[in-house]
């Protein structure tokens, strides 16, 4: 029973790894869907394994998808030793006050940021869940 458990566990992180491709390709790169992934992940691990699995897993996929934004996102970082690269014509938002800052600004948003809160919303999520079934706390 043991080894069906792990295969079962297996198939699910498997699962959970797909889907968290299937939307960073979806949003073409940029990964809100991935974000918002989180959510459901964050809700059903901790509905069905409990919270720490929900962390653990949480952390997991928000690492995969770093992952995939570095190799996807990193190769274009050769671009900041380019003098003569402008980031609106690439199709970058001008959100700063340059286009080198606004590229910089995307990467770090591409990278790191969303990662970041790829786990945070599957963390909010499974807190979220176990809400519910914590148990008061007294003050004596």
């Amino acid at each position: 029973m043991t080894e069906t458990k792990r295969l079962d566990r297996r198939a699910l992180w498997v699962v959970l790894a797909l889907v968290d491709l299937v939307a960073v390709g979806a949003g073409m790169g940029v990964p809100l869907f991935a974000i918002l992934w989180g959510f459901p992940v964050g809700w059903w691990l901790a509905r069905s394994r409990g919270l720490h699995e929900a962390l653990g897993g949480g952390a997991l996929l928000a690492g995969l998808t770093a992952a995939v934004m570095l190799a996807l996102w990193g190769p274009q970082l050769r671009f900041l030793a380019d003098p003569g690269f402008d980031a609106k014509a690439w199709g970058i938002p001008l959100v700063l006050y340059t286009s080198r800052a606004s590229f910089i600004g995307w990467e770090i948003l591409m990278m790191v940021i969303s990662p970041v809160l790829q786990f945070m919303a599957s963390a909010t999520a499974a807190a979220l869940t176990v809400l519910p079934n914590a148990e008061p706390r007294t003050t004596r």
